[in-house]
């Protein structure tokens, strides 16, 4: 029988050997590549970043041609090499990197690992924010009014085609040095938005016409319809969107940091790369790819616990609590989100937020617990 389509599955035990198999030869390889990538530098002063070759100052051009033949000197005359990753380093040394990351050495100009991850983090989330509460705010009207779908439904999808690395400078002039905060979260928002509204307006579209003629047949007016019916049944379906753009949020995101560098991942493997610490900037693509996963395994675990009825059938204990703490945290956020948009940021406020959100916690862990524990019941 075929591998293809064999019918049976593979047990836990199976599969947890498999990944390590997996994970093994992905090391293996990666360690492969980087030895053979690998090059011998004499040992002492060697310059591997020598001036840029496209200047046409004379002085530079001069600069730049005895810094190569001091260098030509001492790799004729060395006796002694080491060898180096200029490119591609080995796994042991990536890893050997994040401990001097996460806290650097004094004296050294780069914050710690955890800093720039936290920060990130929370750009992350704003960017995704205003983005969904955009598509939501733009989408919904356009798709549900006939005239505004005439009207604009063409145009919006069209905004998918739309390079947007390449609008990085309109926002880097919209937005100057002192406001770079904002160019970080509108660029990552735009960037979500464009994919995300188009998106919105499907999903409505999708609705099962089922739902809508038992509204219309109990009254619902044209309110009530979509509150009850639409805006259900769309963000029943935008988080599996959001997971697919989780790595396209990402890359934006470091893009932004890049151009601003004073603090955020993309910032830091900037920074690195001029230090010319290929390792640390590997160390930090990991964390970034860990970030990732850890954020669409979060996505998928609030789908099915804000929205049950798509797994299961039964009401089960604890099912309340968890979506009423995830509720209150993504309505917290919101509420503050908005507020310091308004009118700024409030010490206090961020204070009571922190508070809210800890609690909202401790009242999903405590449904997470009667989950455990809990028996379906009908």
């Amino acid at each position: 029988m075929s591998l293809l389509d064999a019918p049976y599955r593979f047990t836990r035990l199976q599969k947890g050997l498999l990944f390590l198999a997996g994970l093994v030869l992905f090391l293996a390889a990666w360690w492969f590549l980087a030895e053979r990538m690998s090059v011998q530098q004499p040992v002492g002063t060697f310059n591997t970043r020598p001036p840029s070759s496209l200047t046409t100052d004379p002085a530079e051009i001069a600069y730049r041609d005895s810094i190569l033949r001091a260098d030509s000197i001492a790799y004729a005359n060395a006796t002694e090499f080491k060898k180096v990753y200029p490119l591609l380093p080995p796994p042991h040394l990536v890893f050997k990197s994040l401990p001097e990351l996460i806290s650097p050495p004094e004296g050294s100009v780069n914050k710690s690992l955890v800093i720039h991850t936290a920060i990130s983090i929370w750009r992350n989330l704003q960017g995704y924010f205003w983005a969904v509460f955009i598509s939501l705010l733009i989408g919904i009207p356009i798709a549900i009014s006939p005239v505004a779908k005439a009207m604009f439904s063409r145009q919006i999808d069209t905004l998918r085609y739309v390079p947007l690395t390449a609008l990085t400078p309109i926002f880097l002039i919209i937005f100057r040095p002192e406001a770079a905060e904002a160019m970080k979260v509108s660029f990552l928002a735009f960037g979500i938005l464009v994919y995300l509204l188009p998106v919105v307006m499907q999903r409505l579209w999708e609705t099962e016409d089922v739902y809508l003629k038992t509204a219309y047949t109990l009254g619902a007016s044209d309110w009530q319809l979509v509150k009850s019916v639409y805006i259900p049944a769309v963000l029943s379906k935008l988080i599996d969107d959001i997971r697919v753009l989780t790595a396209i949020s990402w890359t934006y995101i470091i893009i932004a940091e890049v151009y601003y560098r004073d603090d955020g991942l993309g910032s830091l493997s900037y920074i690195l790369g001029r230090q010319g610490n290929v390792a640390g900037v590997f160390g930090v693509l990991i964390v970034i790819v860990l970030i990732g996963y850890l954020q669409d395994q979060l996505f998928a675990y609030m789908n099915r616990r804000l929205f049950p009825h798509r797994d299961v059938k039964s009401v089960r204990p604890g099912l309340k609590e968890t979506r009423s703490g995830f509720m209150i945290i993504l309505g917290v956020v919101m509420t503050y989100l908005l507020i310091s948009a308004l009118v700024g940021k409030v010490a206090i406020l961020g204070f009571i937020v922190a508070i809210i959100v800890a609690a909202a916690a401790l009242l999903i862990i405590f449904g997470e617990i009667k989950l455990r524990g809990g028996v379906q019941t009908a």
